[in-house]
């Protein structure tokens, strides 16, 4: 028998009661948090670079690629989520950049719609004894005049509303992230997003590539850190878990995939 087995067995037979069970993060979100494959590189997600924050603590990333908040629960994906939530879990809900697309009816969600259905997400974690945490839209690289615009701002708005209307916690990822972006610059920002050329060797992306919505890895670790940061702020129970500005965050050149090292 395993170590880690006798001694949850002492605990019961001590306690009579089971050990604790470790907490787990659950994140419902789009394209810029999802996990990516290798031949994807260098795309990444801020979901995926978050568990280097969070040693010990299993993430598991639902977000998928272009869903909105409509798109996300019509799938069935809330459901799954639903089914897996437990007592003691956290789940992150990030969403706007697909509701806002009114151009593709299966993704587009009125203001109205996406409050509801933010609600919706809050009442499955409460419904599992779990803890929610609402972000605002993650910020695209967006210049005007060399001012860095507000990404989808009345998503953000809505969102901001709906969490201080339940008393949710709150990471305003919108502003920080806009925040970040401008202390960049225009061109010094283009790291954080996917901008290659074809010569440039991102394996994903053989014939370049200039996009200003998803991350490099150096923009999903940034981003990862910021959502620390916040995750930290609150005062839920896994904030003590978290741990923002670890090197694996902060690294200035590119560890070539997901590495927490």
């Amino acid at each position: 028998m395993k170590t880690g087995i006798l001694a949850a067995a002492m605990i019961v037979l001590l306690t009579g009661a089971a050990a604790p069970t470790p907490p787990r993060i659950f994140i419902a979100s789009d394209s810029t948090a999802q996990d990516y494959k290798a031949e994807r590189y260098p795309q990444s997600g801020w979901g995926t670079m978050l568990r280097c924050a969070v040693p010990g603590v299993t993430v598991e990333n639902r977000a998928i690629g272009g869903r909105s908040t409509n798109s996300f629960i019509r799938e069935g994906r809330l459901d799954t989520i639903a089914a897996d939530l437990r007592k003691g879990d956290t789940l992150l809900i990030q969403f706007g950049h697909n509701d806002a697309s009114i151009d593709k009816p299966e993704r587009y969600t009125t203001i109205d719609q996406y409050k509801a259905n933010l609600r919706r997400m809050l009442d499955v974690a409460k419904a599992a004894g779990a803890k929610a945490v609402i972000l605002t839209p993650v910020a695209r690289r967006d210049f005007k005049d060399g001012v860095e615009q507000p990404s989808f701002p009345t998503y953000a708005d809505a969102a901001r509303e709906v969490a201080k209307a339940t008393r949710t916690p709150l990471i305003d990822l919108g502003k920080t992230s806009q925040a970040m972006v401008q202390a960049a610059g225009p061109e010094a920002a283009k790291a954080y997003y996917l901008h290659y050329d074809g010569a440039a060797g991102a394996p994903g992306y053989p014939k370049g590539i200039a996009d200003d919505t998803h991350f490099s890895e150096l923009g999903a670790r940034r981003v990862a850190d910021l959502v620390a940061v916040g995750l930290k702020a609150t005062r839920l129970p896994i904030a003590k878990r978290v741990t923002p500005h670890v090197p694996a965050l902060t690294r200035t050149t590119p560890a070539g995939g997901p590495s927490c090292g």
